[in-house]
């Protein structure tokens, strides 16, 4: 696709601006449902702030050629739950979640170094076209159902770890596709900012009918009209520094033993292995975004190091470690903004809000169904460009099928398995038995094509 600002392009001051404010609003809600689902104190603002410090180490490591935004990962909730669940107080599970994360961490610099001597071949003969292609569509794939979910039942309850129905289901509807049909319209025919700001405009959208909505329900005493909660904002400060996890983790470091420590190493460093496998993926979408090979250059072993120290950082101060976002490929794709300073603005804004209330109270009164509405574009958008790579691919050829087709259906089927306490995702589960398809089906070519 042709780029309106190229990787190393730098838009003007007060686009730029607007183009990060569409960046954060793209990965926001992934972000800070991560800490909500965690609970035991973590707040959505830390986790904002350590995500926009994990970035800016991230574009550091990948000398700033590889724009894309990293987030709160939801791969480690079970590690988080595990952290706190084995702690005998929150203040050990604080620094449980910063010294997992440290594990995880630890896991992608040793990958990074093998990588940066052995090479990337590797790689790509295990995990060619045909392998990378599906996977990538079943990232999108496999968040559809948030994506519907979101646009239909209104809001997701941290607490129950679901989607409830706490506003009319057509209500919700016609708020997701107010805002998906803006996005499309302000994508396809827009002209100039308009074409580059489409999640933006699709978003106020959304969110201005959803308000009329709620304002409706408000007057006429009907609940199941009321989308917004605009109650967040009574007593709500300017001002305040976030809760950072370290802060409470030092307090618990006194009360750790070997075998707690033992416990949150079995807990992250699997999970670690896990992402890697989605780091490739997510770095192979973006590759074919911007039409340059990211595992080459800068190097796979310059984006681990990127992403391991990220997250690293990133929980050191959110709790949360961090992974490369598919909202964030997704923004990069649609609007054709593959601008690394972009990414950074995003990052230093992302720092500067968590700081102030009324600018996170008004991104977290957002509505889900509004960002559903969004989300099926982003989501949608990654999982075509996944079936993008299967292009050159011939399909004509029973092993190539095969390979293709089982990633498929063993992502789109949900294969999620857990070993223990690790949890294998369908992502990672579906690469790996596409891999290992792979390598029967062109054993008798001598190598895996």
């Amino acid at each position: 696709m042709k780029l309106a600002y190229n990787v190393q392009d730098k838009p003007k001051f007060g686009q730029l601006i607007i183009f990060a404010f569409q960046q954060l609003l793209a990965i926001l809600a992934a972000t800070i449902a991560v800490p909500a689902i965690v609970g035991n104190g973590m707040q959505q603002s830390a986790a904002l702030f350590g995500a926009g410090v994990g970035t800016i180490v991230y574009l550091l490591f990948t000398k700033f050629r590889s724009p894309v935004f990293l987030g709160s990962s939801f791969a480690f909730l079970g590690s988080m739950f595990a952290a706190f669940a084995g702690a005998a107080s929150t203040s050990i599970g604080y620094a449980g979640i910063i010294i997992g994360a440290f594990f995880a961490g630890l896991v992608y610099v040793v990958i990074a170094i093998i990588v940066k001597l052995a090479g990337v071949k590797w790689i790509n003969k295990l995990m060619p076209a045909v392998v990378i292609g599906p996977t990538v569509a079943i990232i999108g794939l496999s968040l559809a159902g948030n994506a519907i979910g979101d646009s239909l039942a209104g809001a997701f309850d941290a607490a129950a770890s679901a989607y409830v129905m706490k506003t009319n289901v057509w209500v919700a509807l016609i708020c997701a596709l107010v805002t998906l049909i803006t996005v499309i319209i302000c994508s396809v025919y827009g002209k100039k900012m308009t074409k580059l700001v489409p999640f933006i405009i699709g978003i106020l959208a959304g969110y201005l009918v959803a308000a009329i909505f709620t304002v409706i329900g408000i007057k006429t005493g009907n609940d199941a009209l009321k989308v917004i909660d605009f109650s967040v904002f009574k007593g709500m400060k300017i001002f305040s520094v976030p809760a950072f996890t370290f802060i409470e983790g030092f307090k618990g470091l006194k009360a750790i033993d070997a075998k707690y420590i033992a416990t949150i190493a079995v807990a992250y460093v699997p999970v670690a292995f896990v992402v890697f496998a989605e780091h490739i993926a997510d770095h192979k979408n973006l590759s074919t975004v911007i039409e340059k090979d990211l595992l080459e250059e800068p190097g796979l072993h310059r984006t681990l190091l990127g992403d391991g120290v990220g997250s690293m950082v990133g929980a050191f101060f959110g709790g949360c470690p961090n992974t490369t976002y598919g909202e964030s490929v997704g923004c990069v794709a649609i609007t054709g903004n593959a601008s690394v300073v972009t990414i950074l603005c995003t990052a230093i804004m992302a720092i500067v809000i968590s700081f102030f209330g009324p600018f996170v109270t008004f991104l977290s009164t957002i509505p889900s169904c509004v960002m559903g509405g969004v989300c099926i574009t982003l989501y949608g958008f990654i999982a075509v460009s996944g079936l993008k790579m299967l292009q050159p691919v011939d399909l004509n050829d029973n092993g190539n099928l095969f390979t293709a087709s089982v990633i498929l259906i063993a992502g789109i089927g949900g294969m999620t398995l857990k070993i223990g306490k690790v949890t294998i995702t369908e992502i990672a589960a579906a690469l790996i038995l596409g891999i290992i398809v792979n390598l029967i089906v062109s054993a008798k070519k001598g190598k895996a094509e």
